[in-house]
């Protein structure tokens, strides 16, 4: 079945893509993707556990393939998602105009603090 997708990008969180995954109106789930790893998805198989990209040829258009795994077993904790590669490259390119690769900075005292303030 057809679902929308919303991929974002945050400088302040430099090495993840946030995705929404929607039904009409509803979220039925969010994800955090490494940033890394979805562009080498595009390419070539990468992951395991959770969450595992690899490209994939589908109707003569590019697609990548994410397996997504949670919580619960079965197959009510998995889905299969196809992505066109074209506009996920797209949007990886402009993530990286904003912060390029190998640029990224984690602020290890800032993230502490916020998770002890939790």
């Amino acid at each position: 079945m057809p679902l929308l997708a919303r991929f974002s990008y945050d400088s302040g969180a430099p090495y993840e893509v946030q995705a929404a995954f929607f039904d009409g109106p509803s979220v039925l789930a969010r994800w955090h993707f490494d940033r890394q790893m979805l562009a080498e998805g595009l390419h070539r198989p990468v992951g395991e556990g959770d969450v595992a990209f690899r490209p994939r040829q589908g109707s003569g258009l590019g697609e990548l393939r994410v397996d997504l795994r949670g919580a619960t077993s079965g197959p009510h904790g998995q889905a299969v998602l196809f992505v066109d590669a074209r506009a996920l490259a797209n949007f990886l390119e402009q993530t990286y105009a904003v912060v390029g690769a190998g640029d990224e900075f984690l602020d290890l005292d800032r993230l502490l603090e916020e998770f002890l303030a939790r």
